[in-house]
């Protein structure tokens, strides 16, 4: 599935600029910030080119919780969480959507640090502009972007009735993921068992992404299908390289964990 058009907008100027890519799937990304973590600050090497799927996580014996986070071994989430800088519950969603989404989709080969490398550009992992993850997924304040209404982006009139983004004019993006409510509509998913579908709910977005990037290509397991999944999630350079970089990062840190145990 193609973007038809890709327009850029602002979501502030900790992110900068974010593209809109308009088809059945309207995404918004953020333009992509240089990361700040020790682990994934830029070197005077590229970028990397792409970012190989990370191994599985490793099963829960029993879920620790209702939905995908709940999927992952625990003592996994602690130890990389610890290396990589990604908070435990967001780790958790992360990892538990793509443990449910290879289940499913075996061929689509997503790996989890894929996941986090967006999430990580799009929201700070739900914490930009000083938003937390509570234990049941959802982020707090809500992370929603500006209006869509044409004077630094393309015109996107309301679609939800303010539902989600509290916008009765015009979409806005929202959430850890940066969905709009055209896209949501089209992708929305209740993966943390609460029977609720939430754009702002950590498990609910990781999820709808997979589903989308598993849409987007038939594989992830490549180079070149993996750079294009990503373009069609946004197809600025920066962006692209912001994800490998991070995603491989993430990769690197969840190696590091398992030989250290």
């Amino acid at each position: 599935m193609t973007p038809a058009a890709i327009a850029r907008m602002s979501i502030g100027l900790a992110l900068g600029a974010l593209v809109v890519a308009a088809l059945v799937l309207l995404l918004l990304r953020p333009s992509a910030p240089t990361p700040t973590d020790a682990a994934l600050e830029p070197t005077a090497t590229p970028a990397p080119r792409w970012a190989e799927p990370a191994p599985l996580p490793p099963t829960s014996a029993a879920p620790t919780r209702p939905g995908v986070s709940g999927l992952v071994d625990p003592a996994w989430v602690t130890a990389v969480a610890a290396d990589s800088g990604i908070p435990e519950r967001v780790l958790a969603a992360y990892a538990g959507a793509a443990i449910s989404k290879n289940a499913e989709r075996p061929d689509c080969d997503l790996g989890w640090n894929t996941l986090a490398g967006i999430g990580w550009v799009e929201s700070r992992h739900g914490t930009y502009g000083g938003a937390s993850v509570a234990d049941d997924g959802t982020v707090s304040p809500p992370i929603i972007g500006i209006a869509l209404d044409g004077s630094t982006t393309n015109i996107i009139t309301d679609t939800d009735g303010g539902e989600f983004d509290g916008d009765a004019e015009f979409d806005r993006a929202l959430g850890p993921m940066q969905f709009i409510p055209g896209s949501w509509a089209n992708w929305y998913v209740d993966a943390s068992g609460d029977g609720i579908a939430d754009p702002h709910n950590i498990d609910d977005a990781a999820l709808a992404a997979a589903n989308y990037l598993c849409r987007a290509v038939p594989t992830l397991g490549d180079e070149a299908s993996w750079r294009g999944c990503i373009a069609a999630y946004n197809d600025a350079s920066s962006y692209l390289d912001a994800v490998a970089t991070a995603s491989q990062g993430y990769a690197a840190a969840a190696e590091r964990s398992s030989t250290s145990q």
